[in-house]
């Protein structure tokens, strides 16, 4: 065993005497070891396995653990001879010796023996995962095989020995077996022990092994590589899981296991009158007066002022450092950890014992054999005021409130002088939210304006120390990510204008404030206008797959313990009338493990919802798979959300109503104060741009645009600014844009497209032509359709109408059913006033097909307003509005539409509502010869 607090199986060796050695030694494979069957590599080839060998042979002898391995593998590519050509054998020297047998490289039926032409491995002190906070002592002996080449074959055999006084005459080992459908050319697993030690084994269920007698020590050979497993859901539990291994001990049952590691948790006499350590267990004592305050002290003492460091040297495995110097020294792992807390609770007369538990094995301990190595951390359980409490001092950010939590170890082995037997550890959620947070949006200014928004994250523990971590050494741009990669996750595409990032070691919580814009979070779903606000059921998946008839009997596994607070406020537009909520407002019971407390209430103007997210990491029983899958199914149909009202401003009259009111102060405020402090950001610039656009500002986007050119020239914000110069009839300025953009990207599409559309516009028909003509053959797919159609409008402004009929033609015979040609078709003859009744027939087909029809009813009321046929002009462009609320073409139209029919004033509110949005939209209708 390894008490490495972050590793998933304790490693296979253990602490060793003094006498193990730094250095490897060289010498033949000791008697006991079967030797392989030779290898013929005469015959490989590409379909040979890689692993021509796997040879593991372990023996137990006199408190003694010695395993041997013996490893071929053919060098099949350039790739896996840069990797297999060092050879690394790491050790611990604390803990025994490496000794190599042999190292070879075999080629045809030639051999050569790298030991025997004096090559040696080097030694490092190999400290990899000192950023883990790991402090191993593993040295690593390498060896760069000279002369291998691809198509050998490379063969290495060496052994370490472990043994370790801590398991007072114990031996223990685990040796992981090969499975199918790993392919090898001979494997073997073989286990030696001597018959004067009971020896318990375990193999794999189903795995055909029996130990027979061999001078004086029992053998048992595993038939490897083991039959493929059987296929299993990944959300059993894990004790369902094959562990594919064999595992051997001397250890008769857990209360041996618990009795032998007693020893090593003694607190007598930890803590010497006098010392540094004394005086703190004083303060403690004066400032605390109940037990409860006095454990909490302690184990904030062990969190806070000893950082975690797994100390592996020395024989550091089983072995704490004692509770003075993992004071002096201010580090230590999770045994040292483990004894100074200890000792802590004894000064301070607090009833307490060291726990064994191992960390990614979960329910899998109590199926394994009785030995140390089924372990791989060590913390305290605590007895105060009748109330068991669990104490790791790896941990971080433990209050007092939080003393009651459980670990998910869910089996832990108490050490006791008289030994214990293997304790279950009931889960529950935390007592506190590990994470809270608000979430505060402000729409006051318009369901489809951005929104100002201020959100507070609060994380607690482990996760609040990394947080601290890492700001603490963060410069401003990397806080900056920080913040923006947080509230990504929570509001999506929003940008941070202010953040600040703070710790109160008191309550052991870290606090992100994140504020800035947001767009708006209002989503149109089947024609109506909703906000979500569901944290709670909308992501959590459960759909355990039990189709087969072998798993219909299998438990399913959640998720936890866990416990999320998540506050969520939302300023309503317009005070919030005739906002309804839809969905779940309380969510009673659990769903696949989460228990939901969930608070609806109106405030005002402000929607307020609390929700408290609580896993207790139960599993789900298999009878009770299905009818938790319905209740989240269910759920899922009925998630929480705001509805605006059918009847709103459309959002052109938002904007104008805000602009009226003063509504945008704060969102103008918090765009000043992102430039203000991005000025060299053309970013920045570009995000208000995109305000300003959308409030019909085109002078200001304009320039936001020009600073953002400034900072960096890009083709596509030059084609922007192109369009927007358009907007202001500023033609020539356009013009000289996308001359820019060409020079930076000659060869974009888009760019010579829109030149295309300039020069047709501005009476170079041929140009534009000749201009396209150049693009054919270039473009593929959507580019291709938007060729073909810039074409025919090119054509169409030259006065050439049946050759841009002609070119829609066929481009429609070769791609039959393409939505925009169609409608493209039906658009140019409606404005060109031709073959109406084809174009109607185009426009309809062209409805019946797309998804959102919108555009395509636009084009088909010009049809029927060609045609005099007023009433359904008018009822498409209606319905095109429904579908697209404020589209300027399809405004301008219904205005033409209702001054023909006698609606004056309908009429005049269309037209000011289209050119707020398009100025020059008049312009563009009267070269149709519509006019209003």
């Amino acid at each position: 065993m390894q008490y490495r607090c972050a590793s998933v199986l304790a490693l296979l060796l253990a602490s060793a005497p003094a006498w193990a050695g730094d250095k490897p030694i060289y010498q033949p494979a000791p008697d006991w070891v079967k030797p392989a069957p030779p290898l013929d590599t005469s015959k490989l080839d590409g379909e040979s396995p890689v692993l021509l060998l796997v040879d593991q042979q372990h023996r137990l002898h006199d408190g003694e653990r010695w395993a041997y391995t013996d490893g071929a593998t053919r060098i099949a590519s350039a790739q896996m001879l840069n990797q297999a050509g060092t050879v690394q054998l790491p050790w611990q020297p604390d803990d025994g010796d490496l000794i190599v047998h042999k190292v070879e490289i075999l080629r045809g039926g030639e051999r050569i023996d790298a030991l025997a032409k004096g090559e040696r491995f080097s030694v490092l002190r190999r400290e990899e995962q000192l950023e883990q906070l790991q402090l191993t002592g593993v040295l690593t002996a390498t060896m760069t095989v000279e002369g291998l080449r691809v198509g050998d074959v490379l063969r290495v055999a060496f052994s370490t020995t472990s043994k370790d006084t801590a398991l007072a005459g114990n031996v223990q080992t685990v040796v992981p077996l090969v499975s199918a459908p790993v392919r090898v050319g001979f494997a073997r697993t073989r286990l030696l022990w001597d018959e004067g030690t009971a020896v318990q084994w375990r193999t794999p269920k189903g795995t055909a092994a029996k130990p027979v007698r061999a001078g004086g020590f029992q053998e048992l050979e595993v038939a490897v590589p083991l039959a493929k497993a059987e296929e299993l859901p990944g959300d059993v539990p894990l004790r369902f899981q094959r562990t594919e291994m064999l595992e051997a001990t001397s250890f008769a049952d857990w209360q041996a296991v618990s009795r032998t590691m007693a020893p090593l948790y003694r607190t007598e006499g930890a803590i010497p009158p006098g010392s540094p350590l004394a005086a703190e267990v004083a303060k403690i004592k004066a400032a605390n007066r109940a037990p409860l305050d006095r454990t909490a002290a302690a184990l904030r003492l062990v969190q806070d002022e000893v950082r975690y460091l797994f100390n592996g040297m020395a024989g550091g495995n089983y072995h704490p450092q004692s509770p003075a110097d993992t004071w002096q020294r201010r580090y230590g792992d999770c045994k040292a950890k483990t004894l100074l807390l200890l000792a802590l609770l004894d000064a301070l007369d607090v009833d307490a014992e060291p726990v064994l538990a191992s960390i990614g094995m979960g329910d899998l301990v109590a199926g394994r054999l009785p030995s140390a190595a089924a372990f791989n951390h060590v913390l305290v359980r605590a007895t105060v005021d009748g109330r068991t409490l669990w104490l790791d001092g790896t941990d971080s950010g433990t209050r007092r409130d939080d003393l009651g939590d459980a670990p998910p170890f869910r089996t832990v082995l108490p050490v006791r002088a008289a030994g214990a037997t293997l304790m279950p550890v009931p889960l529950a959620a935390p007592a506190r939210p590990q994470t809270s947070v608000t979430i505060e949006l402000d729409q006051s200014a318009g369901y489809t304006l951005p929104t100002v928004y201020k959100a507070t994250f609060a994380l607690r523990g482990a996760m609040g120390q990394e947080l601290n971590l890492a700001a603490s050494q963060a410069d401003r741009e990397q806080k900056d990510q920080m913040a923006a990669g947080i509230i990504a996750n929570t509001i999506g595409n929003a940008t941070v204008v202010d953040r600040s990032i703070r710790w109160d070691a008191a309550s052991g919580i870290a606090t992100v404030e994140v504020s800035g814009i947001a767009d708006s979070p209002w989503q149109s779903d089947d024609r109506k206008l909703r906000l979500p606000l569901d944290h709670a059921i909308g992501p959590l998946s459960f759909d355990p797959d039990r189709s087969r008839t072998g798993w219909q009997g299998l438990p399913a596994a959640t998720n936890g313990p866990a416990y999320n607070r998540i506050v969520t406020r939302v300023r309503l537009p317009g005070g919030g009338r005739d906002v309804a909520l839809d969905g779940d407002q309380t969510l009673p019971g659990h769903y696949a493990g989460l228990a939901v407390d969930r608070q609806v209430t109106r405030e005002g103007d402000w929607i307020v919802v609390r929700e408290d997210l609580r896993a207790d990491g139960a599993e789900i029983a298999a009878a009770d798979i299905n009818d938790q899958r319905g209740r989240v199914a269910k759920a899922k149909t009925r998630l929480l959300a705001a509805v605006a009202p059918e009847v709103r401003p459309a959002p052109w009259q938002e904007v104008t109503a805000a602009v009226r009111d003063k509504r945008l102060a704060p969102l103008e405020a918090a765009f000043a104060k992102n430039v203000a402090d991005h000025a060299d950001d053309a970013e920045a610039y570009e995000r208000r741009a995109r305000f300003r656009q959308s409030l019909y500002d085109w002078r200001g986007a304009l320039a936001d645009v020009d600073r953002a050119i400034a900072l960096g020239s890009t083709a596509g914000r030059h084609l922007w600014r192109a369009w927007l110069y358009r907007q202001t009839n500023e033609d020539a300025k356009a013009h000289l844009d996308l001359v820019a953009a060409e020079t930076l990207e000659p060869g974009s599409v888009p760019v010579q497209l829109e030149l295309a559309r300039y020069e047709a516009l501005h009476g170079e028909g041929a140009a534009a032509v000749a201009r396209l003509d150049r693009q054919d053959g270039t473009t593929g797919g959507a580019q291709r359709t938007e060729l073909q159609m810039t074409r025919s409008y090119v054509l169409a402004e030259a006065g050439r109408r049946d050759e841009a009929i002609a070119t829609l033609d066929a481009a429609i015979a070769a791609r039959p059913g393409q939505v925009p040609l169609l409608n493209e078709r039906c658009w140019v003859k409606g404005t060109r006033n031709v073959a109406l009744e084809e174009a109607l027939r185009d426009c309809t087909k062209a409805i019946e097909l797309a998804d959102t029809p919108s555009m395509i009813l636009d084009s088909r009321g010009v049809v029927y307003f060609r045609m005099n046929r007023l009433d359904e002009a008018l009822t498409d462009l209606d319905a095109a509005l429904e579908l697209s609320p404020g589209r300027p073409a399809s405004l301008f139209m219904r205005g033409v539409v209702r001054k023909a029919k006698g609606d004056a004033a309908g009429a005049q509110a269309d037209f000011a509502a289209a050119k707020l949005q398009s100025p020059r939209i008049v312009e563009e209708y009267a070269r149709y010869g519509i006019k209003p």
